[in-house]
């Protein structure tokens, strides 16, 4: 088919391509070269675009998906490297394998999308809505301030550095995800997993014991909503759990061993 003059097929060269506001819905683009392209408005709903390349390399277009509708759409193994997708719609979008280091997907919309394998290495997804996506994803140095992670599952995802200061990870299931020097101050964990999976050494503890900067420092549970929360033989040593809530928390056999206490005391 013909959209805008461009023919749109897989493999279609769409080089700087001029598809602002166009009708993309179902387009079969595996494996099209979308560089430069403008795609900003574009209805891309339910769209294959596995390995298509998205490169911004010599995009004219400085936020070229900004407000695009890429509800349903297949981007597997598509390299989206500091694309600008704000407001973008991605909602239960297959983004498996997606490269999309140091992207911005501020205020995105990933309701129920497959994020596993993906790399979002430095991405910003503040005030992102995450809510029921699947992981596994590379969220190193990732800002997820304000972003929404209720029920997602996180299981095995690379949070490491990540900022999640007043996430909402309500019932999110976070087990064996690296949170090693991650901010968590202010989140909401109300009902969340942190158990850990087969740590390697025969036991089993949530990821918190990697949440040390030093040897003296860990990350920041300051404030953090910890209500229900099953934090079954957790390693909790020298965490700082000033003002969380902790009501109705699962600690059996939790390590709390020099950790600051909501009141401000320090556990034997």
């Amino acid at each position: 088919m013909k959209v805008n003059g461009y023919r749109i097929k897989p493999g279609a060269d769409l080089t700087m391509a001029d598809l602002e506001g166009a009708n993309l819905t179902q387009a079969d683009l595996e494996g099209a070269n979308l560089t430069g392209a403008n795609l900003t408005g574009a209805n891309l709903t339910g769209a294959n675009l596995t390995n298509a390349i998205m490169s911004l390399y010599y995009n004219r277009y400085r936020e070229f998906l900004r407000d695009a509708n890429l509800t349903g759409a297949n981007l597997t193994d598509a390299n989206l490297s500091n694309a600008k997708l704000r407001d973008v719609n991605l909602t239960d979008a297959n983004l498996s394998n997606v490269d999309l280091t140091q992207a911005d997907l501020r205020d995105a919309d990933l309701r129920d999308a497959n994020l596993s394998n993906a790399n979002l290495r430095d991405a910003d997804l503040s005030r992102a809505n995450l809510f029921g996506t699947r992981h596994g994803a590379n969220l190193t140095n990732a800002n997820l301030t304000d972003a929404n992670l209720t029920n997602a599952n996180l299981t095995d995802a690379n949070l490491t550095n990540a900022n999640l200061a007043n996430a909402n990870l309500t019932g999110a299931n976070l087990s064996g995800a690296d949170l090693t020097d991650a901010n968590l101050t202010g989140a909401n964990l109300s009902g969340a997993d942190l158990t850990l999976g087969y740590s390697g050494f025969g036991d089993y503890s949530a990821w918190l014991d990697a949440l040390k900067e030093t040897e003296s420092e860990v990350a920041n549970l300051t404030r953090a909503n910890l209500t229900k929360a099953d934090l079954t033989n957790a390693n909790l040593s020298n965490a700082n759990l000033t003002g969380a809530d902790l009501e109705g928390a699962n600690l059996n056999r939790a390590n709390l061993r020099g950790a600051t206490m909501p009141d401000g005391t320090i556990h034997d």
